[in-house]
């Protein structure tokens, strides 16, 4: 019997030497396989922060900057005076415009704070009198 029981042992430790060396190389090639995914993982992270940079940069570029201008212009509108976005007539006097009194082509509104003076002259004669001048 005593052979009997040798016999079971050596083939017990057999099989057992059998799946420790069949679990260690499984476990190798783990080792491997995430090895490699790891320094995988490392190439594509380095791509991805090379590349991250000018994608954020383009980003902005494209569409938060003109955001930005958008939100500039606005903010520049609300400076405008609030009356000045109205259209209303001014008078020529001797200080602005004194070439323009009595004139039929004055015209005299202001658009957005620019007063348009006439269609021959938008800006106004400098002088005390204008070729243009025509009497009512």
């Amino acid at each position: 019997m005593e052979d009997w029981q040798k016999g079971f042992i050596e083939v017990w430790e057999v099989a057992t030497n059998e799946v420790e060396q069949i679990f260690t190389e499984m476990a190798e090639g783990a080792i491997e396989v995430i090895d490699s995914f790891l320094q995988s993982s490392e190439e594509i992270f380095e791509q991805l922060e090379n590349a991250i940079p000018a994608d954020l940069e383009q980003f902005f570029n494209e569409l938060v900057e003109p955001v930005v201008e958008v939100y500039l212009e606005f903010e520049r509108a609300e400076d405008i005076n609030q009356a000045d976005l109205f259209v209303h007539y001014v008078e020529p006097t001797e200080q602005k415009n004194p070439a323009c009194r009595g004139c039929q082509n004055y015209h005299g509104q202001v658009y957005g704070g620019n007063l348009m003076v006439c269609g021959m002259h938008p800006f106004g004669w400098e002088g005390e009198s204008c070729p243009d001048w025509q009497s009512y």
